[in-house]
């Protein structure tokens, strides 16, 4: 067992995936910020062919390698901040994400598109964007979510080695944070879910940074004698709706942590299938701690106000306890 930082977990599993020739990763800037986009330029250097990068064209290069995919390549497209995937929108859900049932099922496009969402520090409202939400809302793509350098690794193996178009959603404040990795990782299966920890009053739903924070706050609040469990979905598509299920079976009650905004967003859309599934097991109400429906501001205190942080998971837990 090896202690990796998530970018260097990420980054052995884009090299080990380059051993596939079918691989071709186009973009430059998988890890945008020195001395991490040091590393990523040695695997460019070791793979020249097969690493792009691109003009500044979203739509452009997205159809671009949903059409390689169809023509049996594994593109890894990195679209750098979340919200540039509205400038590739067309290709991305109407062309990819349909390819696969309007062709009656003869043509696959298997592209991996990954971004970096969320609050990420005076990224302003432009740059601030968690689009996870939306495109969950378009059949056809999958959709995931890491949070520890394991999961990264095994989640972007699979993500490489799915026939289906793939979303797969970083948060930049996840880079720095180190985890064990196994010396012989296996992929890790898309759709199902982790519990980070284990606890027996309140389950926390999160995702992707919030995992972080939640573990954090279950951590402090276990010296009060509060027992949280800590389940993170790891992917929205698959969604293993079964073992949040489970989780919320043993404790009754409910807390979901995700940067999306409030209206429509992931906690929106678990907390309905919750409400619908698992309402005779809740003790208390669903609480939600997202970002609000607002821009997201570039002024640091506010942009701190907005934040789903650690001091609204704790307030949410308990207030679910009460």
């Amino acid at each position: 067992m090896r202690e990796l930082a998530y970018y260097e977990a990420k980054l052995e599993a884009l090299s080990e995936m380059m051993a596939d020739e079918r691989v071709h990763l186009m973009g430059g800037t998988f890890l945008s910020l020195s001395p991490r986009r040091l590393l990523f330029q040695k695997l460019a250097e070791k793979y020249p062919g097969r690493v792009v990068s691109l003009p500044i064209s979203e739509l452009g290069y997205c159809g671009l390698a949903i059409g390689a995919a169809m023509a049996g390549l594994r593109p890894v497209v990195d679209l750098s901040t979340g919200s540039f995937i509205y400038e590739a929108w067309p290709q991305v859900v109407n062309e990819a994400a349909n390819a696969f049932y309007m062709s009656g099922g003869q043509t696959r496009a298997p592209v991996v598109f990954h971004l970096l969402h969320g609050i990420r520090g005076a990224g302003a409202a432009q740059h601030s964007h968690s689009p996870q939400a939306m495109l969950w809302n378009c059949p056809g793509l999958e959709i995931v979510l890491p949070s520890s350098p394991r999961d990264v690794k095994g989640l972007l193996k699979s993500a490489v080695n799915t026939p289906n178009p793939t979303i797969f959603v970083d948060h930049v404040q996840l880079f720095e944070i180190r985890g064990p990795v196994p010396e012989d990782d296996e992929p890790i299966p898309l759709g199902r879910a982790d519990v980070k920890r284990a606890g027996s009053d309140v389950t926390v739903i999160a995702t992707s940074v919030e995992v972080q924070r939640s573990l954090a706050v279950a951590e402090e609040l276990a010296r009060d004698g509060i027992q949280v469990e800590v389940i993170d979905p790891r992917t929205l598509v698959p969604l293993d709706f079964t073992a949040l299920l489970a989780s919320i079976e043993k404790t009754g009650r409910v807390v979901i942590a995700d940067q999306c905004h409030r209206s429509c967003g992931v906690a929106a859309e678990i907390s309905a299938r919750i409400a619908e599934e698992g309402f005779d097991n809740l003790k208390a109400p669903i609480r939600r701690v997202t970002t609000p429906d607002v821009p997201v501001p570039f002024s640091p205190p506010l942009e701190q106000f907005i934040t789903p942080a650690e001091s609204r998971i704790a307030e949410a837990i308990r207030f679910v306890l009460r």
